[in-house]
């Protein structure tokens, strides 16, 4: 069996469907959009104010041949290198179950990509603690982070990740950095949000393959 990839983008609330329209044309059969919020590091827009920015998360499973260029078509075309265009990085998956028809020819394959050191730090807390973890985090030299608002589609249901089930007044905060800063970031907020405590929430590191777009 092939191996495979998760291609995650967080996009400008709007651009998710053209992410995908894009992607297919470098092998990607689908994937799926979900709503979320990124933080605004910005001086003139928090003295406006505004700290928050709507965003939109596509997440995207692909053969790992496929997936160095797929990755970088997306963020070429998406404009990732510019500032606030959004952001593309991936990681590898240990099996992938429930798709039909994946492999197919990808006439858009590119080779070469930017292998760079790079983690994800995902938490996950109550309800309204998401902006305590960011304020953690950037103490600790993060660029900002992506709040996603972890809700089932009725009362009676839980969303899962990674098969740990979140309830509805939950938030998910996914932070990608380089590994140099990665352990201070842990460190802040494993500290100021007490998540060694029972019940206080989760956190957990990934490696990335690649990234692009962040600055």
């Amino acid at each position: 069996m092939a191996g495979f990839n998760l291609i995650c983008c967080v996009v400008n609330y709007g651009d998710a469907s053209k992410t995908l329209r894009i992607a297919k044309r470098y092998g990607v059969k689908g994937g799926t959009i979900s709503l979320g919020r990124g933080t605004v590091n910005n001086r003139l827009l928090g003295f406006l104010g505004i700290t928050e920015i709507r965003k939109e998360i596509v997440s995207m499973v692909v053969e790992h041949e496929f997936a160095a260029g797929a990755i970088k078509g997306i963020s070429k075309e998406m404009e990732f290198h510019k500032a606030n265009h959004g952001i593309a990085f991936s990681f590898s998956v240990t099996e992938f179950l429930g798709s039909r028809n994946i492999k197919e020819k990808n006439t858009n394959k590119i080779d070469e990509v930017r292998d760079g050191m790079y983690n994800a730090i995902y938490v996950v807390v109550d309800r309204g603690k998401a902006e305590n973890v960011i304020e953690a985090a950037n103490k600790a030299g993060a660029r900002g982070g992506t709040i996603i608002n972890a809700r089932g589609s009725g009362i009676h249901e839980t969303q899962k990740l990674f098969s740990i089930e979140i309830e509805p007044e939950k938030e998910e905060v996914l932070i990608i950095t380089d590994t140099e800063t990665k352990n201070g970031i842990v460190e802040s907020i494993k500290t100021d949000l007490k998540i060694e405590e029972p019940g206080t929430g989760i956190m957990f590191v990934l490696d990335v393959n690649e990234v692009y777009g962040l600055r």
